[in-house]
């Protein structure tokens, strides 16, 4: 499994950013994300910084972080994820089905997505190209 790391610039020169985060320090590319100046978080993959993080997310992912490291050692997890526990998980609104409001319908608008595009053609002949047909 691959996972980007929260991180903090500490140095930069423009493209590319000193990064230091749970325990490791890096040198990263800068040119997914443009120039940041130093302090700014970032979510760091193979050498990469590939988002910029708000302050917000910083401890949720530290947390989950911790959490992963808890459950591979066969340690309790609830701890690190208790805004998960006792409640059932909830689709992102762009994963969750069309509803007919969001579709349209009933609206005079119909669907918003092509239906079926009816039986596909019948497939081209192969052959040496010369048009004629038939065996030699």
């Amino acid at each position: 499994m691959c996972l980007g790391l929260p991180m903090r610039i500490t140095a930069t020169d423009g493209m590319t950013a000193v990064v230091e985060g749970r325990g490791e320090r890096r040198t990263v590319s800068l040119l997914l994300v443009g120039e940041q100046p130093v302090g700014t978080p970032l979510l760091v993959h193979t050498g990469n910084a590939i988002r910029v993080l708000d302050e917000q997310e910083l401890p949720l992912l530290e947390q989950a972080l911790d959490g992963l490291d808890a459950a591979i050692a066969g340690q309790p997890i609830d701890a690190f994820f208790a805004d998960l526990i006792n409640r059932e998980p909830q689709l992102p609104e762009h994963l969750r089905p069309l509803s007919p409001q969001r579709r349209g319908e009933g609206q005079g608008e119909g669907p918003s997505r092509p239906g079926p595009r009816g039986p596909h053609p019948p497939p081209r002949p192969r052959g040496g190209g010369g048009g004629g047909g038939g065996t030699p």
